[in-house]
């Protein structure tokens, strides 16, 4: 689901308006946290395997075409809706929920067509996210504890009402989150728009100096792949993934050791300004 965005994300003035969370909430400690990115990517494998969810992004744009564009404005509507002001953030969702007002999707079994702003569509895009993002931080070793995780579930109700969402459907802690997964299970597979876009996630387009002379492409394949593995078994199942332990540990230690190297970099190469801007904010706060 495209979410194209132009907004400028602001945080940190003395006089800017209020976000919609702020940096006492664990939505900031999550967003801002090193491995979001890779929590990012988990999520977009995970939401491929719901077959209307992924015919609907297939059908409607060029996924291959415009991979990194997708990327980009999709990881903007997140920053937007965490950081920047409240105004901001409602504009750019009820944009996006315009967008999606007029689109529809024909399901690849039935050629039956389904409205892209379907609720139980958005509900498992919403859903993805939320585990995605929580589940890879704290296999990270974030500062994140049981409370602190069900406090992030529910602070996302909101991000769910302003994407169009009835709030009664949307799960409000980790156990519900969970009760939510195992009920949709069944409407689950691999189909082939999902192999395909898991094929342009793993080796996605890149201008041919970037892929042939620099470590772009390896480097990409490998946090592609780690973010597969990092998904909860009953999906690598679906995917043909074997759900050995060991494959957990790797993974956990793989995903803490990224983490670890990521704190030591420079500032300027630890995310992007609001993002750092929001760190340091954080800090501020608990200190």
């Amino acid at each position: 689901m495209d979410t194209s965005s132009g907004a400028d994300v602001r945080v940190g003035s003395a006089s800017a308006e209020a976000s919609l969370f702020g940096p006492d909430s664990i939505t900031w400690r999550v967003h801002a946290d090193p491995v979001f990115p890779i929590g990012g990517v988990r999520a977009l494998i995970m939401q491929a395997l719901h077959p209307l969810a992924v015919a609907g992004v297939a059908q409607q744009s060029s996924f291959e075409e415009d991979f990194w564009g997708r990327l980009d404005r999709t990881g903007r509507y997140v920053s937007t809706l965490t950081y920047s002001p409240a105004s901001e953030a409602r504009k750019l969702a009820a944009r996006i929920r315009g967008i999606h007002r007029r689109l529809q999707g024909i399901d690849p079994r039935t050629g039956a067509s389904f409205p892209i702003d379907r609720p139980d569509l958005l509900l498992w895009v919403h859903c993805c996210e939320v585990d995605s993002f929580l589940s890879t931080a704290r296999r990270a070793r974030a500062p994140i504890g049981p409370d602190d995780a069900d406090a992030y579930v529910r602070e996302q109700l909101l991000a769910a009402e302003l994407v169009g969402i009835p709030s009664e459907l949307v799960p409000t802690s980790v156990e519900e989150l969970t009760r939510y997964f195992r009920g949709v299970r069944s409407e689950l597979r691999l189909t082939d728009e999902a192999r395909r876009g898991i094929r342009v996630l793993a080796f996605p387009p890149m201008p041919k100096k970037i892929s042939l002379l620099t470590p772009a492409r390896p480097a990409w394949a490998g946090l592609a792949g780690l973010a597969l593995v990092l998904l909860p078994k009953w999906a690598r199942r679906l995917y043909r993934l074997p759900g050995l332990p060991t494959t957990d540990l790797a993974a956990t230690g793989a995903l803490r050791a990224i983490r670890s190297g990521l704190f030591v970099l420079p500032d300027r190469l630890s995310g992007p300004p609001q993002v750092r801007a929001a760190r340091a904010q954080i800090e501020l706060q608990a200190g």
